[in-house]
């Protein structure tokens, strides 16, 4: 017979937010890990299941708990690109500061996918710091020129972290600027957009 925890866990991967309520009001923990450490927040956050999510936040599911991969219900919301889940795990109060196994804020690994509706959201709706430096040595800026394909989308998102006031020129571990890097990737407008900043 399944216990209480299980049935939430699986709920919660499974997006069912009915039994997610039910396991809960059965005495399930919000808090419940499975073999990778993962809390039914983190899989709901995984699997885009913002209903769920509401309802674990409701009931003071923690999104900064974090599993063995150091990734979090908040930190996946980056990953994921979805504001439908930033914006449900705001009134839980993430700590905009927790970090990846790469040492990197949610902010950076949105801005190399090339989630741009994020990126903005999450720019305008908290005070995350924009120019954070992960262990690569390389900020949000720095990751969606390095790491993106130089189009629209990354183009777009350059343009959102300047406005944001990421400062330009902050270069990465090996003293290389963005805007280096823009050239040596033939990117026209990106490079465009950080020598009208310099």
């Amino acid at each position: 017979m399944k216990t209480d925890d299980a049935t939430l866990l699986e709920a919660a991967t499974r997006g069912d937010t009915e039994t997610v309520r039910a396991a809960l009001a059965a005495g399930a923990h919000p808090e419940a890990r499975d073999a990778h450490r993962r809390t039914p927040l983190l899989l709901a956050a995984l699997h885009d299941h913002v209903r769920t999510a509401e309802a674990l936040v409701a009931a003071g599911a923690d999104p900064n708990a974090q599993d063995d991969r150091s990734d979090s219900p908040w930190l996946v919301t980056g990953v994921t690109g979805s504001v439908a889940m930033m914006r449900a795990l705001l009134p839980a109060g993430p700590d905009l500061k927790v970090t990846n196994r790469f040492g990197g804020i949610s902010l950076i690994p949105a801005s190399e996918r090339g989630h741009v509706d994020y990126v903005r959201a999450v720019l305008r709706e908290t005070d995350i710091d924009v120019d954070h430096v992960n262990r690569l040595g390389w900020t949000a800026l720095l990751e969606a020129v390095i790491l993106g394909d130089g189009g629209r989308a990354h183009q777009e998102i350059v343009e959102l972290l300047i406005t944001a006031g990421a400062t330009p020129g902050l270069p990465d571990g090996d003293g290389v600027t963005p805007l280096e890097h823009a050239e040596r990737r033939g990117f026209t407008r990106i490079a465009g957009l950080l020598r009208a900043v310099r």
